[in-house]
């Protein structure tokens, strides 16, 4: 109950941009599970504002980077999903697991650096947590704008890490917002296996 009560402080004493990021990254993702293009544009809004927010309030500078990343990654998919796979609707596709072990072990080698750079360089907070996210996030996106099946799969452990990093940091909105997504993660990928 006590995480509730914070929630809804929080909640109360958030200001526009906490708002609009958590109402616009909700309808993203919801339109991303129902594979609707215009998630994309969404996620542009979303994350302008959601990397602002965790530079200046919560000193996630890797977040930061990786919501700038979605918004140019928003155009990716937006590009794909519409016009540049050629069809009205691109189709779902699989990775086999030799592709994904080399994306994770070298998707881990990454994060380990950069947590590493950040812890020692920079004044960031939660700097190997925030790298694992960022890094596997980045992924995981790439894998969504070209509609690969097992995007999801990733998202449900990056969404579940990302609801203890943003509690970690105070964060109990977005850290909300993270629950929420780590639910949607698994409905979308049922969702997306049986159409393939």
């Amino acid at each position: 109950m006590a995480l509730l009560e914070k929630i809804a402080e929080e909640a109360l004493a958030l200001g526009w941009v906490d708002w609009t990021v958590t109402i616009t990254a909700l309808i993203y993702v919801v339109l991303a599970a129902r594979e609707n293009p215009w998630c994309w544009v969404w996620g542009i809004v979303s994350c302008g504002l959601w990397a602002y927010a965790s530079f200046a309030f919560y000193r996630l500078y890797l977040d930061a980077l990786l919501q700038l990343f979605y918004v140019v990654m928003g155009f990716v998919g937006l590009y794909y999903w519409k016009a540049g796979s050629g069809q009205t609707d691109a189709p779902i596709l699989r990775l086999p697991l030799r592709q994904h072990l080399f994306w994770l072990t070298g998707g881990s080698v990454l994060a380990l650096a950069f947590g590493y750079f950040f812890d020692t360089w920079t004044p960031a907070a939660a700097t190997y947590l925030d790298a694992f996210v960022t890094v596997f996030a980045m992924l995981a996106t790439w894998l969504m704008t070209r509609k690969v099946l097992e995007n999801w799969l990733y998202w449900i452990i990056i969404d579940a890490a990302s609801v203890y990093l943003f509690a970690s940091r105070g964060a109990w909105l977005f850290s909300a917002v993270m629950v929420v997504y780590t639910g949607i993660a698994v409905a979308a990928y049922w969702a997306w296996y049986k159409k393939v």
